[in-house]
């Protein structure tokens, strides 16, 4: 089991930058990959951004590509997703996911209780 816990969101203006935060405790030790969901009401949620626990390589959505990073610090079992240039389309719960030796997209094997990120024009 890994339970995942999200910080970091609220309100912003436009243009404005966010870093949130995912902490993960329990069953840390496996190669785990890591991504951001984000959900706007009405919509269905949707991959923003992943990586794996080791090695270099990271994903993003077209969306958010050039904008936001996704990075790790594996001593504080942490990633987080910097979000710059924010737009009020970024709007939307983000959630934290991790799944056994893959990047989370379409699915994963455990999810945060979210974080709201709302941006204003």
């Amino acid at each position: 089991q890994v339970q995942l816990v999200e910080s970091g969101g609220g309100l912003v203006q436009a243009g404005d930058s966010l870093r949130l935060s995912c902490a993960a405790s329990g069953r840390t030790r496996i190669d785990y990959g890591m991504g951001w969901f984000r959900q706007a009401p009405g919509k269905e949620r949707e991959f923003v951004a992943g990586l794996r626990w080791t090695g270099v390589r990271t994903e993003y959505a077209d969306s958010v590509k050039g904008r936001f990073t996704i990075s790790r610090e594996n001593a504080k079992n942490t990633v987080y997703l910097q979000m710059n240039s924010l737009k009020p389309e970024d709007t939307a719960v983000y959630y934290c996911a991790a799944s056994y030796y893959r990047i989370p997209r379409a699915s994963a094997d455990y999810w945060g209780q979210g974080t709201q990120v709302t941006v204003s024009s």
